[in-house]
């Protein structure tokens, strides 16, 4: 089971040469080189040229590199996947997708414009229509031309736009979340939740960090890399929940319970559903291992 690890995708400013150097060294598992909301219009130009001569000149390591254009209707957005072009990040982070004709036409441009095969695209779910488009926009993975393989959460713009308070707990987000995470899995696609705005609160972007997992999300976007840490513990599989996955595949495994759906073990009761998430456990594990090595 291949997979790629993205507890921790931390947002760096296109326009700070410093923080595009000093991101080769975080260790976030994803870095979403932004081009939107971290950069002024009159440093749109400027910024490009420098996340795109960051990517093109590498020493990122194993960190997935995805750059976040500006939107499909502003006047920077053919410069930004043209820049995309050039240098074939790991994926194109495409703000204000709202439907599935977004996901098409976004992809189509990237095709347009040349940008590698290789390169896929990550769907920011930040307005009230991308809530209930949800599965639609979802759906289009299974069209290989849409090349969709991530959904980002935008919690600070949905709360713009539905005038929803973001509050401890996030009470009035978490249907949209749920949402959004029940279409990601119905269609194969991965998701990772919104950023967390007090950096100073660690014991905040902890509960949320839980919250998220819990609910089924992949991992967290963020935007100062004080909360890496946090972000990795949370959603990183454990020492106890490594070793236990290994436990449950052993026990599948055995000769005497290999026809059976269900079993006992250390007093739980355990299907083959369960196999399959320690299969996963260990895969995460085991691409962290690799990461670290």
């Amino acid at each position: 089971m291949a997979v790629r690890p993205r507890r921790s995708v931390l947002y760096m400013p296109g326009s700070s040469a410093r923080a595009l150097e000093k991101a080769k060294s975080l260790p976030a598992d994803a870095l979403i080189l932004d081009l939107e909301d971290a950069v002024a219009p009159e440093q749109k130009d400027a910024a490009r040229a420098l996340v795109a001569e960051a990517v093109a000149g590498g020493g990122y390591g194993r960190r997935e590199i995805i750059i976040r254009i500006n939107g499909l209707n502003t006047e920077w957005a053919a410069a930004d996947i043209d820049a995309a072009a050039r240098v074939a990040p790991d994926a194109v982070l495409v703000p204000k997708i709202s439907t599935p004709g977004d996901i098409m036409k976004a992809a189509r441009e990237l095709r347009e414009a040349g940008v590698p095969e290789t390169t896929r695209l990550w769907a920011m779910m930040e307005t009230p229509l991308a809530i209930l488009n949800a599965d639609g926009i979802a759906r289009t993975a299974a069209d290989p031309a849409s090349r969709l393989s991530v959904l980002v959460m935008g919690v600070n713009d949905l709360a713009r736009e539905t005038r929803a308070r973001v509050t401890k707990g996030r009470a009035g987000m978490v249907p949209w979340l749920a949402t959004c995470v029940a279409a990601a899995r119905a269609h194969g696609v991965e998701i990772v939740d919104g950023v967390y705005g007090e950096i100073g609160d660690i014991a905040g972007l902890r509960a949320e960090c839980e919250q998220g997992r819990d609910m089924g999300m992949d991992g967290k976007t963020l935007i100062h890399p004080g909360q890496i840490e946090v972000c990795n513990e949370a959603f990183g599989p454990g020492a106890d929940e490594i070793e236990w996955a290994r436990k449950v595949i052993a026990a599948f495994e055995s000769p005497e319970n290999r026809g059976k759906g269900a079993l006992s073990l250390d007093g739980k009761m355990i299907e083959r559903l369960h196999a399959d998430i320690a299969r996963r456990t260990l895969a995460i594990a085991e691409a962290l291992a690799d990461t670290a090595g």
